[in-house]
């Protein structure tokens, strides 16, 4: 049915001929008599009585005058969200963030995105791995992905922000004595406490220091009770330097020889991203400048 034609049934009604309402409208008076003509036969129904000198419905026209206001209300509604969304007054963002980059730096990205556009809601999902960031963002279930790099995708867009260095994070008490920087040759006579094997930010520090490693006190499933076992002595870990500088207590952050480095950055799938995205790409790009000063 064409809208078009509702709204002059509809104005039609309201001015209270064809003639008033032709020049609300701003337009021919044949033109309007023909566009009500035509929504009737796309009904099947005649609408007005003509026989009087007065333009009045008839029984049928009474019973779609109201259907007819509420179709064009409704889409005045979707007019509105539409318009909401894209002027960013609302909407929603999914994005898949590997469970070490939801400490740093999703807080401050969704922080400052919140501040520019109060009314987004923004959803983070934990896939439990970087493939799981990569499949969720291929499959459609998130619209960006937050992960580490190298990424294995050729039919996803990529963007990187930064490098972050993996600092080793000591109690002080194991921190007595080793040089700093520490050789990685030394972490094999540290006890560690990491994430349980597979997860995915065990599977980086794995790849980069596996050899070294050789002494694991305490394998565990949730970031912040490795922070507390880290600070109460239990043993040291790996955390991207930010984060143990700013979130942990007590404890005592060295670099390595050589140095344990990481990319982080986006995925996303090719063509149009949504304001919202857009808007949180551009955010992630004022910290990447703000971050390489």
């Amino acid at each position: 049915m064409d809208l078009r034609l509702v709204s002059y049934f509809v104005a039609t009604i309201d001015h209270g001929s064809v003639t008033a309402a032709a020049k609300a409208l701003y337009i021919a008076q044949p033109s309007l008599s023909q566009a009500i003509r035509s929504l009737e036969r796309q009904l099947g129904v005649q609408l007005f009585d003509r026989s009087g000198r007065r333009l009045t419905l008839t029984a049928d026209g009474r019973l779609f005058a109201g259907p007819a206001r509420q179709i064009l209300a409704d889409v005045e509604r979707a007019k509105d969200k539409v318009r909401a969304v894209r002027e960013l007054a609302a909407g929603r963002l999914e994005i898949a963030v590997l469970s070490t980059l939801s400490a740093d730096p999703l807080p401050e990205l969704t922080s400052r995105l919140h501040r520019q556009h109060p009314d987004i809601l923004v959803t983070a999902l934990d896939p439990g791995s970087s493939s799981g960031v990569v499949s969720q963002v291929r499959q459609g279930r998130a619209e960006l992905g937050l992960t580490e790099f190298p990424v294995k995708s050729d039919t996803l867009r990529t963007r990187e922000l930064w490098d972050q260095e993996l600092a080793l994070v000591l109690p002080p008490e194991l921190a007595a004595g080793l040089p700093d920087p520490v050789p990685l040759a030394a972490v094999a006579e540290i006890p560690l406490v990491l994430e349980t094997s597979g997860s995915g930010s065990r599977a980086a520090i794995d790849e980069s220091v596996d050899w070294s490693i050789d002494y694991v006190a305490v394998e565990c499933a949730h970031r912040q009770a490795i922070w507390e076992l880290v600070m109460h002595g239990a043993g040291a870990t790996f955390l991207p330097r930010h984060i143990a500088e700013t979130e942990l207590r007590d404890v005592v952050v060295r670099s390595t020889v050589p140095q344990i480095r990481q990319t982080v950055g986006f995925v996303f799938r090719p063509g149009p991203l949504s304001p919202a995205a857009t808007a949180f790409l551009d955010i992630a790009e004022v910290m990447r400048q703000e971050r390489s000063l």
